[in-house]
Order: C-alpha cells, then sequence, then structure tokens
C-alpha cells in the first residue's frame, strides 16, 4: 500500500488586465487625494492653474483640479510674522525667521568706525499675498536681506555711544521709517510693523573697556545731577534773599526820601510863620521842643537860682 501524498501547486493565471487595472487605479486615487485642500483661518490660498494666477481662496475646504494642474499656496496673512537677526529661538515655524549665519548678522560697524553687536527683531504682516508670491523671487530671503542693509545702514550713521546707550529707540523707528519705504515701493504686498533692538552689546574683546567707559558715563551724569540740584537749591534761596533784601532798601530809600520831603515841607511853612511872627513862633517852637525833650529825661528837679535851701525839696518826689 503506498501512502505518499503529492502535494500539487495551484495553479495563477496572470490576466494582462491588471497591467491596464493596477496603474489605472492608482491613477484614480492620485487625483482623488489631489483634487481637495484645506486652509486654515490664519490664512488663505492663493491658487494657480498651469503655474497661472487664478484666484484666492478663504479658510475652509476646497476642490481643485489634480494632477498638478491647479496648486495651492497657503499664505499665512492673518498672523503676525517675525524675523530674527543675530540670534534664533528655537521650535519657530517660519521659515525665514532664523537666519543661515546670525553671528555675522549681528557684527555691524558704527559711524565712528567701533564694532558692536546688534540683535533685533522685525514682526511683519503679509497685506496681499498675490504680491508677496509673485513680485519678487524668495520674498521671505528677500525681506531678511533688505532689513539687514536698512539697520546696517541705520547703525552706521550713529555713533557707537548712541548705538550703545541713548540712540536705541530713535535707531528703531528711523530702520522701520526706512523699511516701510523699500517695501512700499517694491509692491511686496508685506506690511512692517515694529522693529525691536534686542540686545546691542560691544564685541567680547573690548566689553570690561566699554563697561568701564559706561561707568566712568554713569559717574559724570550722577555728579552733574547732584551739582544741579546743589545749584536749584541754593541759587534759587540766594537770589529771594538778595530780592528781600533790595526791596528792603528800596522800601527804606523811599521812606526817606518821602520823610525828607515832609521836613521840607514843614520847615517851609514853619518858615512862612516865622516870617510873619517871629518871637511868637520862636516862643511856639521852644515849648513844643521842651514838651518832647522834658518827658524822656525822667524824675528831674528844676531850682530857681535864688532858691536858699535845697534838702527839703529833696522830698518831692514822694
Amino acid at each position: 500500500m503506498d501512502n505518499t501524498i503529492t502535494f500539487t501547486r495551484p495553479r495563477f493565471s496572470f490576466s494582462p488586465r491588471w497591467l491596464i487595472i493596477a496603474p489605472l487605479m492608482v491613477f484614480v486615487l492620485m487625483g482623488v487625494f489631489s483634487s481637495f485642500y484645506t486652509v486654515s483661518p490664519e490664512s488663505v490660498a492663493v491658487v494657480q492653474r498651469f503655474g497661472k494666477y487664478t484666484f484666492t481662496a478663504e479658510p475652509g475646504l476646497h476642490f481643485k483640479l489634480p494632477y498638478g494642474i491647479d496648486t495651492a499656496t497657503i499664505v499665512p496673512v492673518r498672523r503676525q510674522l517675525k524675523l530674527e537677526f543675530g540670534f534664533g529661538t528655537s521650535g519657530s515655524t517660519n521659515l525665514n525667521q532664523i537666519g543661515a549665519q546670525p553671528d555675522k548678522e549681528r557684527d555691524m560697524v558704527t559711524g565712528d568706525l567701533n564694532a558692536a553687536n546688534v540683535e533685533w527683531i522685525v514682526q511683519y504682516s503679509i497685506t496681499d499675498p498675490k504680491q508677496y508670491l509673485f513680485r519678487v523671487r524668495n520674498p521671505g530671503s528677500t525681506l531678511r536681506d533688505l532689513t539687514e542693509g536698512v539697520m546696517c545702514e541705520v547703525i552706521g550713521d550713529r555713533t557707537v555711544d548712541e548705538v550703545l546707550t541713548i540712540g536705541r529707540t530713535e535707531i528703531e523707528v528711523e530702520s522701520l521709517r526706512r523699511l516701510t519705504e523699500v517695501l512700499t515701493h517694491l509692491n511686496m504686498g508685506v506690511s512692517a510693523e515694529q522693529i525691536q533692538l534686542i540686545n546691542v552689546h560691544p564685541p567680547g574683546p573690548v566689553q570690561r573697556s566699554f563697561d568701564e567707559v559706561n561707568k566712568a558715563q554713569q559717574d559724570r551724569e550722577t555728579m552733574i545731577n547732584e551739582a544741579n540740584g546743589d545749584y536749584n537749591r541754593v541759587i534759587p534761596k540766594a537770589k529771594g534773599l538778595a530780592e528781600q533784601r533790595i526791596s528792603g532798601a528800596e522800601g527804606f530809600a523811599v521812606q526817606r526820601v518821602n520823610q525828607a520831603e515832609g521836613d521840607v515841607v514843614r520847615f517851609k511853612e514853619l518858615l512862612a510863620q516865622y516870617d510873619k511872627a517871629p518871637a511868637i513862633t520862636k516862643q511856639r517852637l521852644y515849648l513844643e521842643t521842651m514838651n518832647e525833650v522834658l518827658p524822656k529825661l525822667g524824675p528831674k528837679i528844676i531850682l530857681d537860682e535864688d532858691a536858699k535851701q535845697f534838702l527839703p525839696l529833696m522830698n518831692l518826689n514822694k
């Protein structure tokens, strides 16, 4: 008895139709997945047909012609974007936010031929997505180059002391103004909203010397402020005292002049009376004078020249 088991390989019949069906299915699937796109609420989509601008789609789900006939480019027009120069923040979503060589971007030369390390940011928004995509080539990198050029120009117009200390606000305002003029002239569809200096400091090898200079300047300002405080405290007091004394002297002068003029008038009137009656006027003057003088002499005893005894008269005061 033969117990041998024989396995027979199933026959697979390949149909030539699969050569047509398989690529057709792949083609259909590719068309389905490439025929719609979604736009986020903070963006719009610029649709091109065979590379030519067609329309701008608002946020939501949209359909387009598949197989690359229509292409949709998402542009974040409702979000404030940022460019960083001289440094880089990790986790940024904007591809152009960080430069390729931040260390070289921060190196600046001031107007007095000194070196300074400047780190700053630019906040901007896309106002016209069509102009942003088609007006210039590589708009993100172009905006970085324009901003860096404007900042180099503004820094080069100022001294190192202005850049490191008092001129930072003016640099920000002037840089924003010049960058806005350039963007308006180029019609890039971008609006620069703010330029902010983050960190401005001298190069490392001369950092200590600059710190000493800044400390000396701060000490100088402190001494000037203290001197101005002493001046404002002492000088007004001295001026007030001088004005008070001058006013007193002027008042005393007016008083003496008025008194002298009054004496002159009184003397003239007395002279007129004396001319009319000399004896009577002389007696009246004598009596008036004695009336003023005698009360000021205190207790006095006046004796007649013919008085013979004096001691009994001593008790008159009692």
